[in-house]
């Protein structure tokens, strides 16, 4: 019971003194906040990202081939229509009812008539934007709804059903559904990968428990003199540690009645933002009740363990407070213990997620890694203390600085610990990000300098539609160029006596294109409508390509049953003796060596080619000046072939789930950085209040307001200098370590090191800096007034 009163006591000393007290309070509890918001945001996320997997299951389908599956009343036949616009995708579907009681996908009330959308509340927002003129020649029918929450992934998301009534069944991109919904699924990641997404929360979440740590300790000189008090009235050294830990309660406390209501506040208002391609709505950001608890345990407990740690160099007396930070020599052999763990822990991980059946431990890479850069914190209060030892001299700014630093490093050093943990991690992660990158990012073999975009999409009326679409994409403003070819396939029996006769049937690939097309895929020279040329390919074929005179069975392949195009029988046709061998190019669209048959319109009967879906590809190509041209192609593609895929060349192309990890670290530093900023900023202000009375007898006897915000700008410097060695050794050892985990070569980009620190020290100077007027405020006569 005595404990319990000498807590309460300790409570409400935290929320005693006036307006100073209440700032002090304030400024811990907004400090601690900040950092639980993080933690509980971090938190959420899974059940962000399950809730969002959840919806994407929910508008899947149960259907089948509308040749395989029959139409009755309830099934819709339903086609692909995505489209894309100012660089993000457009998830589109058409919807054609078979009958009068179809399946509804989620988030609709009723399916659109023909001609008729419905679209998402982000797409109906853009489609309203001055900006958006072109995709409103794209999707020219009147929006007659608004898809619900409960049918996009997030809501951000742009996505629309279009009614429609001349689907056609054969088709390869329309399904006739029965039903709405499947299975929850997320691709798992893959060794590398997971190690890397742990490496990164690990990385964004460490600086912000630190923090949390250090906010705890906001006010810790007044609260030394308020148990200074407290021994005068006849508290003992324990009790004066209880009245101690009674306040960290409370601030704690109130820290995380702060922290939750930033975490409801940020929570109400997360459906209005998207950050690199993420948006959830507030239903999603609920934390795991057993972490949430975990937190709500943790940071009070914290709080009592770094305020009991905190007394230790100091000696509270009833006539005052002794600090035994002047010369006291700080150990050193404990603060290098942490980083040599972690590195025994890591160590033996060497080449272990790239082992077959790898299994690495997130734990043990956590505990490693943690151990490792919290050496950082450790060691830079050593560091800097062993520093300022030393220096003597120098203008006066330089001097009162120097003598702060060499009162209390600690607390200095705490105002930049957070960043130089960050900046460690940063560098770590920045090294393993580029060697992974490597596995993850293909060369696509295109040719970007020649500035074409590429389409692929299924036509009926054969050669006589490519036509009419090339010269349709022809008049598009910005377009130079366009060539467009149909691919199918044939097979063919070899003759007697040749070497493969009695080994089956082969097959082959017939190029259906006019001569400017062919000349991509070919060497052919001159060229005539009517023209047939074999592609010799140098290192050889993958199976024997005909010579004149085979026969060849159009649309079939060798093992299929017989699939024709009209009727029972295949189509032959009998390769001509005039057939020219040409040698191959490297395929503008896919990059490769093209083989099989290069065939002119004029060489096959007129109706090859016709009356059954065939796949088509364009290669457009594209005026660099005009910025819109893009879109126009995809508008003109899209009004006719719906399901068509338009891109533009690249040199690279990255795996979805690396893009996916990418953006996610890219929306996890921005926040770790913007809390880390903030928290800065509230530590300085807190340090400059602590010292409002040293600060205005300075003034009072003539220093100048200059002279002071360059002290506290050294202040800040040296610690920050100290803090950036530290973290580049830290963090390129991490980095070492973490290729070796994925048998990588060790590479160090010294210039993206020093760039990473010097932008973080700028990044310190700058927050600092906005503490001036502050400082000015404090340096007032007023600050002389006491009790």
């Amino acid at each position: 019971m005595r404990v319990l009163r000498e807590l309460v006591l300790g409570a409400r000393m935290a929320l005693a003194g006036g307006v100073s007290g209440w700032t002090r309070a304030g400024l811990t509890a907004l400090g601690v906040g900040l950092g639980v918001a993080m933690l509980l945001l971090a938190i959420s996320v899974p059940h962000a990202l399950a809730a969002q997997d959840a919806r994407a299951a929910a508008r899947g389908f149960a259907g089948d081939s509308p040749a395989r599956l029959s139409a009755t009343d309830a099934t819709m036949l339903l086609g692909r229509a995505d489209t894309a616009f100012g660089g993000r995708p457009i998830l589109g579907h058409r919807l054609q009812p078979d009958g009068t009681h179809p399946p509804l996908p989620p988030g609709l009330a009723s399916v659109p008539g023909p001609g008729q959308l419905v679209v998402s509340p982000a797409l109906a927002r853009l489609l309203a934007s001055p900006r958006a003129a072109l995709l409103r020649e794209r999707l020219d029918f009147p929006v007659v709804g608004t898809i619900g929450p409960q049918g996009l992934s997030g809501p951000a998301e742009l996505a629309f059903y279009l009614g429609v009534d001349d689907l056609d069944e054969d088709d390869p991109t329309v399904t006739r559904v029965v039903a709405f919904g499947s299975t929850p699924w997320r691709q798992g990641l893959d060794p590398v990968l997971t190690l890397l997404v742990v490496v990164i929360v690990v990385i964004l979440l460490l600086p912000v428990a630190l923090f949390v740590g250090a906010a705890t300790r906001f006010g810790g000189e007044a609260r030394d003199r308020r148990l200074a008090g407290v021994r005068l009235l006849g508290a003992d050294a324990r009790m004066t540690r209880r009245i101690a830990a009674g306040e960290a309660l409370a601030s704690s406390v109130l820290g995380l009645a702060v922290g939750a209501g930033l975490f409801l506040a940020v929570r109400s208002l997360v459906d209005r933002a998207e950050m690199f391609g993420y948006s959830a709505y507030p239903s999603d950001l609920r934390p795991d009740a057993m972490l949430a608890a975990l937190v709500a345990v943790l940071v009070p407990l914290a709080s009592v363990v770094v305020a009991q740690l905190s007394l230790r160099r100091v000696v509270i007396e009833p006539l005052g407070v002794t600090r035994r930070g002047g010369d006291a020599r700080r150990r050193l052999w404990w603060r290098v213990l942490p980083p040599l763990l972690g590195a025994a822990l890591l160590l033996p991980l060497r080449g272990a997620a790239v082992r077959p059946a790898a299994h690495v431990s997130p734990w043990q890479v956590s505990a490693g890694i943690v151990l490792i850069l919290t050496g950082v914190a450790a060691l830079l209060p050593w560091a800097v203390g062993a520093l300022v030892r030393r220096l003597r001299g120098g203008p006066l700014a330089w001097q009162l600085a120097i003598r702060r630093l060499q009162t209390d490093a600690s607390g200095s050093a705490r105002a930049v610990m957070g960043i130089a943990v960050a900046v460690a991690g940063a560098i770590g992660l920045q090294m393993m990000f580029v060697s992974v990158q490597i596995g993850y990012v293909r060369d696509t073999a295109l040719d970007p300098s020649l500035a074409y975009g590429y389409a692929y999409f299924d036509v009926r009326g054969g050669w006589s539609e490519i036509a009419a679409t090339d010269a349709a994409v022809r008049a598009v403003p910005g377009v130079m160029d366009v060539h467009s070819r149909l691919s199918f396939p044939a097979s063919y029996s070899p003759e007697p006596g040749s070497p493969q006769y009695g080994h089956g049937d082969f097959g082959t690939y017939i190029w259906l294109g006019d001569c400017p097309t062919l000349r991509q895929l070919a060497v052919i020279g001159s060229c005539a409508d009517g023209d047939v040329f074999l592609v010799d390919v140098v290192n050889g074929p993958a199976f024997p390509t005909p010579g004149p005179g085979t026969t060849l069975r159009l649309d079939t392949w060798p093992g299929d049953s017989a699939a024709t195009q009209t009727g029972d029988q295949p189509v032959s046709w009998t390769v001509p003796a005039s057939v020219r061998t040409v040698a191959p190019k490297n395929d503008p669209m896919m990059g490769q060596l093209s083989e099989g048959l290069l065939v002119t319109p004029g060489a096959l009967p007129a109706d090859t080619g016709s009356g059954r879906m065939r796949p088509a590809q364009s290669t457009v190509y594209l005026d660099r000046a005009d910025s819109d041209v893009d879109e126009r192609l995809r508008t003109v593609l899209w009004r006719r072939y719906p399901a068509a895929f338009v891109g533009i060349a690249t040199e690279h192309e990255e795996s979805s789930q690396f893009a996916a990890v990418r953006r996610a670290l890219f929306a996890g530093a921005s926040l770790t950085i913007g809390l880390i900023g903030l928290g800065l900023l509230i530590t300085v202000v807190d340090q400059l209040r602590e010292r409002r009375r040293v600060l205005a007898s300075l003034a009072a006897l003539g220093t100048r307001r200059p002279t002071m915000a360059w002290s506290i700008l050294w202040q800040a410097a040296v610690p920050v200098a100290l803090g950036m060695v530290l973290a580049g050794a830290a963090g390129t050892g991490v980095g070492a370590i973490l290729l070796r985990i994925i048998d990588q070569p060790v590479h160090v980009d010294w210039q993206i090191v020093w760039l990473v620190c010097a932008v973080a020290a700028l990044a310190v100077l700058a927050v600092t800096a906005l503490s001036i007027p502050v400082l000015w405020r404090l340096m007032r006569s007023g600050g002389l007034r006491t009790e």
